[in-house]
């Protein structure tokens, strides 16, 4: 008995997978609204025209009757145009109606169906609510990922008297941010915020490590073979830049509008505030003949909130990233230490 119920589920299965269809309607907007954009983008591209004429009137190009000829041209052009494109819009409205491709309700859209057999009868639908595209998208979201080299301003030490080394000490940050454009019909400024993780390493030079004695932390020499020392400071932050640079306007013919900068040149400046985790200190070292490698979780005095100014320059997705923290590493120290680095910068729609 148990066979035979797993034949006869694997055959209605079978007639059902057969017979399963996607059905995505086409819809289009309204009639109406396609009318008005059409006008609209139609009287815009009069109005370039007329002021075109008038430049060369001007110019002492043409002569005045000239000029009224060629205006009273443009706009018997501008009104054909309209009409014909109305005529189109209405045309494809109708076939899409009349080849069942338009839903009567143009907010209920069925985009899936079960049927089973030769009746075609339909044993499961799903209906989904169509949400209409937005006119105008005034906010949009990013992936955020840069990297490059670190190492730390010192007060009274020169970057090539560091005793951090430039090679092996680096920066990652990884991030999620909003792009607002500012200005209602201009995306020549952008305010770009959001949250991001910045991983902060120095790579300890000439056998030194950290060591904290109170309040105070400081480098000290390291009292056996140390081959690596590295510490690392982890900082939840929110960024936040304004961008500006050159962009684009589209206009679609269903009234939506977009702007971008897709490839463009763009500057980036602003800067970011957040807290730290506890610092990180891991040591590489011999004892007794073998290699040890220890890993030391504590706050060794490092500043509990951070802040500071960052800026890029790029183009496209890709930018030259530079950060400096104006808090301290360490607080309450007798010589400061702040951050400074400099990479790339991915900015990912």
């Amino acid at each position: 008995m148990q066979t035979i119920t797993k034949h006869l589920v694997y055959l209605i299965i079978l007639f059902t997978v057969s017979q399963i269809s996607a059905q995505v309607k086409d819809t289009i907007p309204k009639i109406e609204t396609l009318k008005q954009n059409i006008i609209t983008q139609e009287r815009d591209a009069l109005k370039v025209e007329i002021d075109a004429i008038n430049d060369r009137l001007e110019a002492d190009e043409i002569t005045f009757d000239e000029a009224e000829s060629l205006k009273k041209e443009v706009a018997e052009k501008r009104a054909l145009n309209i009409e014909n494109r109305v005529a189109i819009a209405v045309n494809r409205l109708e076939f899409l109606k009349r080849n069942k491709q338009l839903q009567d309700d143009e907010d209920n859209v069925n985009v899936f169906s079960i049927k089973i057999g030769a009746s075609d009868k339909e044993l499961i639908g799903v209906t989904a609510n169509r949400t209409p595209p937005k006119q105008d998208i005034r906010t949009g979201n990013q992936l955020l990922f840069a990297m490059g080299f670190n190492n730390a301003i010192i007060d009274g030490v020169s970057l090539s008297d560091s005793p951090y080394k430039l090679g092996g000490s680096g920066f990652v940050e990884l991030g999620w941010l909003w792009n607002t454009r500012v200005f209602k019909e201009s995306n020549f400024l952008r305010l770009k915020y959001g949250l991001s993780v910045q991983w902060n390493k120095l790579d300890i030079k000439n056998d030194m490590y950290f060591v904290q004695e109170g309040n105070q932390t400081t480098l000290q020499r390291f009292d056996g073979d140390l081959k690596r020392a590295k510490f690392r400071t982890t900082s939840l932050v929110v960024p936040v830049h304004f961008e500006f640079g050159p962009w684009d306007k589209k206009v679609y013919e269903d009234g939506r509008v977009r702007y971008n900068n897709y490839n463009k040149f763009k500057i980036g400046l602003g800067g970011y505030v957040g807290v730290n985790g506890k610092a990180v200190q891991k040591l590489n070292y011999k004892s007794d003949g073998e290699r040890v490698e220890e890993t030391i979780r504590r706050g060794y005095n490092t500043n509990t909130f951070t802040y500071g100014v960052s800026a890029y320059i790029g183009f496209g997705d890709l930018s030259l990233y530079a950060k400096y923290d104006l808090a301290p590493i360490f607080k309450n120290q007798i010589v400061d230490q702040n951050n400074l680095s400099l990479g790339v910068r991915l900015d990912l729609d």
